[in-house]
């Protein structure tokens, strides 16, 4: 089959690889037919995620078709479509059966898909724990709907849970790409009072603007002094989806005291918690790589018309011109925001 891997540091190129088989009873395989590429990908080409295994099939936003499934799968069968959950977990352990499940004890637990073993950027997948990590999608919902329910969608919906948002409160997100664009889509399931944006680029700020008109789409530089003039002093709640040391520091700088700041954003470098600098505000940090724990809730709100991040939809490529997505994506050329990568099974 014909995968796009990850060869070494700076390089990803399309290969040959066998096609995936089942190597256990709670194992499937799905055929792709829709995929896309993550900042998280870039991340991994970037040699910034150390676990990454060079010679992986890269790729975690994915849907497809089940082609095979072992014998102990019990919730999908062969020609059903899935989405595919970023997270890969037994949901057994004692973190899994909490609900952390990017915490999950298998060695093939957390982030594993396109980062330490084969990944959705291929022709095929194998899915180990098939059950927990397939999604299926309903009749009436597109690949292009159900794309992002596996990572994008799910990392917003956790962001939103995690950042304690209630029912009249003043909601911060900090970035307006994919990740913060989906955060704002699922804030508004909380009924914020006020939804603020905060972003640099101006062309994802009208973008942000034209989708989600219920948001205000402000600069760094105004989201601070704007803030600070509310009634509590800042936000009661803040997700940070940007990852920049700039950005990092605006997250709590426009928190009011004793709010939730989560910080969603993947770093390429480490951070400074200026403890003395925000003495007195008692706030309160959550960070973390998403918890894909509620992928079928996303699912269902996605059936219902309540979450449709397809806007975010720019551009479509064939498999074959992977390459050029990334080269695209990367650049943040002709207005991108996310690329669907269009399977040609032969």
């Amino acid at each position: 089959m014909l995968a796009y891997t990850y060869l070494a540091k700076g390089t990803f190129a399309l290969t040959q690889k066998p096609k995936p088989r089942l190597l256990g009873p709670r194992d499937a395989v799905v055929r792709v037919t829709l995929a896309s590429i993550c900042t998280s990908d870039l991340h991994i080409r970037n040699g910034a995620v150390p676990r990454a295994v060079p010679g992986i099939a890269v790729g975690h936003e994915f849907v497809g078709v089940v082609e095979e499934a072992g014998d102990a799968v019990r919730h999908v069968r062969r020609g059903d479509r899935v989405a595919v959950n970023v997270e890969t977990y037994c949901g057994e352990c004692f973190f899994c059966r909490n609900g952390w499940v990017n915490n999950c004890t298998h060695p093939l637990g957390g982030w594993a898909l396109g980062c330490r073993i084969d990944g959705g950027q291929a022709e095929y997948a194998r899915i180990p724990f098939a059950d927990t990590n397939l999604i299926p999608i309903p009749d009436g919902v597109s690949d292009e709907r159900a794309l992002f329910t596996g990572d994008l969608l799910s990392t917003g919906y956790w962001a939103a849970k995690i950042a304690e948002i209630r029912k009249g409160d003043t909601l911060l997100v900090i970035g307006a790409g994919p990740a913060g664009y989906c955060a704002a889509l699922c804030a508004l399931l909380h009924a914020p009072a006020r939804l603020v944006v905060c972003e640099s680029d101006p062309f994802r700020r009208a973008f942000l603007q034209e989708h989600i008109p219920q948001a205000e789409a402000v600069s760094p530089a105004q989201a601070l002094p704007l803030l600070s003039r509310t009634e509590r002093g800042g936000a009661d709640a803040v997700i940070e989806a940007a990852g920049t040391k700039e950005s990092f520091r605006l997250a709590w700088e426009c928190a009011r005291p004793n709010a939730v700041v989560a910080v969603v954003a993947m770093y390429e470098e480490a951070q400074t918690l200026p403890l003395p600098d925000m003495y007195g505000k008692n706030l309160t940090f959550k960070t973390g790589g998403v918890d894909g724990c509620d992928c079928r809730k996303v699912m269902e709100l996605i059936a219902a018309g309540a979450l449709d991040a397809t806007p975010l939809i720019t551009h479509r490529v064939p498999f074959s011109e992977i390459d050029r997505a990334y080269e695209l994506f990367e650049a943040k050329k002709d207005g991108v925001m996310k690329i669907a990568v269009q399977m040609e099974h032969m």
